[in-house]
Order: C-alpha cells, then structure tokens, then sequence
C-alpha cells in the first residue's frame, strides 16, 4: 500500500525510490536477524512495543499530514512533480523508515527454517535468504507502485480522482498505524 500511494501521488520516480527506502529497511532487518537481535525483539515485550508504537505514530503522523498539507490541497502539477523529482533522499529515507518490527519477527521465524546445517555457515545462509527476499520484495513492490503511478498519470487529469486518492492515501496510512498499534506482541515459548 505505501509504495502504491507513492506512486499515485508522485508518480514512477518515487516508486523507485520508495522501493529502495523499504528494500534497505528490510535489509537492515535481515542483518538484525543475523546478528541475533530480531532474538531480542522477540523474546523483550518492551522492546517489540516501542518499535512497534514508534512505526504507528510513524504512519499515523504521516497519514495526517498528507490530509492536511496544504500542497495536498492542490492538484499535482508539473511544478510539484518537479520538486518531488529533487527529493529522492527524502523517498529513499521514508521508505526505510517505514519499518515493520513483525518482519524482523517474520524473518528470524521463516529464514532459518531453510538453513542446511552442512551447507555452509548458517548466518551465511540466513543472509543469502533475507537477501533473496529483499531483492523480490524489491521487484514486487516496484511492480505495484508502478500499477499506482500509471493509475494516477490516467486520472491526473481530474481534480476530483486527485482528491479522492489523496483521502484514500491518508486513511490507508492512518488505518495501517492503527492495525500496527493493535498487533500483539510475538508469543514466547517457554
């Protein structure tokens, strides 16, 4: 959904952009799993809550914002494209921030469930995994990003289609907060 709203707001660049921004957050998780600490956000209800609430008001804030930003207000012209164009930073950066504390989860349960114990060491192997996933989750999200660039250039034309992606955005975003404030924390084995 967030590479989609990138690209319905921003167009085909920032798609890009905002699939390399999560593919490096994922990938910041994938060496986390490695290094053992998606271990600690497992088993610290503390820790998994704080990253957890943090990424909610994280996509709350956002959500809220882009209701009430004034350039939102407008329609996308030539003028904002051109601005947006010059932020791939700012793209790259809220795509990696956009991150998730259950894929870390996801990843320290799913990935060593394919490590061979005579293949090789085994943080190599999580980490060949997590970077194979990382590279797909790349493709598929650029894929679906695209799909909201090439949704938004058809209706770029009509103010109303503008304003209603827009509010839909910001309720995406605002209802994501919210459902990953409500997650549970991962259930621990004794």
């Amino acid at each position: 959904m967030y590479v989609v709203t990138r690209g319905v707001e921003h167009g085909y660049r920032a798609v890009v952009f905002s699939a390399i921004g999560l593919a490096l957050g994922d990938l910041a998780q994938v060496c986390c799993t490695v290094v053992g600490l998606s271990a600690l956000l497992a088993s610290s209800d503390i820790v998994f809550r704080i990253i957890k609430y943090a990424g909610a008001t994280y996509l709350v804030g956002f959500g809220l914002h882009q209701l009430v930003a004034r350039h939102a207000r407008q329609p996308l012209s030539m003028a904002s494209k051109c601005r947006d164009e010059g932020r791939a930073q700012f793209f790259v950066m809220q795509g990696f921030l956009a991150l998730n504390p259950k894929t870390a989860i996801f990843f320290l349960a799913f990935l060593p469930q394919f490590v061979a114990t005579k293949a090789g060491p085994i943080w190599l192997q999580i980490l060949f995994l997590g970077c194979a996933f990382v590279l797909l989750g790349f493709l598929t999200n650029s894929l679906y990003g695209f799909l909201g660039g090439t949704l938004s250039a058809i209706g770029r034309q009509s103010h109303h289609f503008q304003l209603a992606t827009r509010y839909i955005s910001s309720f995406v975003l605002i209802g994501m907060g919210i459902a990953a404030a409500l997650v549970s924390a991962p259930v621990k084995h004794v």
